[in-house]
């Protein structure tokens, strides 16, 4: 059935139509409508400029019913056109700070779905959450009141760039504070360095624990070739000491009894649990840190820097040690069972 429309008006790019009756309806941002052209549509490749977006914290609301309108997506929506759909390798769409710096790279092969860039031939959208990168983990990492996930942006201007083979393109863009916020620029911006902070705190110590179990398994291997072996009983000690001190670290650092996302119930979080938990904290609302979050931000910090200190030295001094025993025991690097001749 026909709708009689009673009413339109624009506001901040979003239409809004109001119907002969109880509802009211809107296009969201038609800020692409302002500048198409038979000029855009004739051209390889083309990014809209993008209305500013506002910072604001998504989610709530107790389910949807079936007849609900869809809200717009929380980032900065990025629409672009491709008048053919190019080599899903050759296109990327870059996010930067206003001078140029490289905030993050997302691709068409990227395996996260709200991650992924869309190459279809026409008009496509990417939505940028407004995030920094997440920090460093590591396979089968579990934690518990804390994540990896990186901050937000903080209200200012930045640039989007799509990349399509050789060609490129960029436009600039606003973040704005949200207007039911009270906190200054400096308070966001203290909050933002605050997380960075943890952010590449917590990358240096899971960097770290991947190197353990990196050199756990190679040293394994290599005592598991020497053990009937008597003349590489300095190898043997030398190596077990060795990975004593470097998984005294490991589990200083991580919980490393956990195996499904129950187990901090029964096992106590360790420092990159601890850290990461402050960062959640810290992060709700747009508020800068409290003096008793830095503190405890520093006091962590330190006592993970305590055992990134142990592991640096085991790094430039016992493994390089080891490394010689090896070496001058001539040991294998590769070793093949020779298959039994045929009866």
């Amino acid at each position: 059935p026909y709708v009689p429309i009673t009413d339109l008006t624009i506001k901040e790019n979003d239409l809004i139509v109001a119907t002969q009756g109880r509802s009211f309806w809107l296009i969201d941002d038609i800020t692409p409508l302002h500048i198409l052209s038979d000029g855009i549509a004739s051209s390889d490749m083309h990014l809209f400029n993008p209305r500013s977006t506002y910072r604001m914290t998504a989610g709530g609301g107790f389910g949807t019913p079936s007849n609900a309108g869809q809200n717009p997506p929380n980032g900065v929506m990025l629409r672009y056109y491709l008048k053919e759909a190019p080599d899903t390798s050759s296109v990327s769409i870059r996010i930067l700070e206003e001078d140029g710096t490289l905030i993050r790279s997302y691709t068409a092969e990227d395996g996260n779905a709200s991650e992924q860039v869309l190459i279809g031939q026409g008009m496509n959208q990417f939505v940028w959450n407004m995030r920094y990168p997440n920090a460093e983990g590591f396979q089968g990492l579990i934690m518990w009141g804390g994540s990896l996930t990186g901050p937000r942006a903080v209200p200012g201007k930045y640039q989007a760039r799509l990349v399509v083979g050789h060609d490129s393109t960029s436009v600039d863009f606003s973040i704005m504070k949200d207007r039911r916020s009270s906190a200054t620029q400096d308070d966001l911006q203290a909050q933002f360095d605050y997380l960075m902070e943890i952010r590449e705190k917590l990358t240096e110590t899971h960097e770290s624990i991947k190197q353990i179990r990196e050199i756990r398994t190679q040293v394994n291997e290599i005592l598991t070739r020497v053990k009937d072996r008597q003349d590489a009983e300095e190898v043997k000690t030398t190596g077990k000491d060795m990975l004593d001190k470097f998984s005294t670290v490991e589990k200083a650092l991580y919980q490393t009894r956990n195996r499904s996302g129950q187990d901090p119930l029964n096992y106590p979080i360790r420092l990159n649990n601890k850290l990461a938990a402050v960062a959640s904290v810290a992060a709700r609302g747009d508020f800068k840190p409290t003096a008793q979050s830095i503190e405890v931000k520093d006091e962590l910090t330190i006592n993970i820097n305590i055992e990134l200190k142990t592991h640096n030295s085991l790094m430039n001094n016992e493994l390089p040690a080891f490394n010689k025993l090896v070496r001058d025991l001539a040991i294998p690097a590769v070793v093949i069972e020779q298959k039994k001749a045929p009866l």
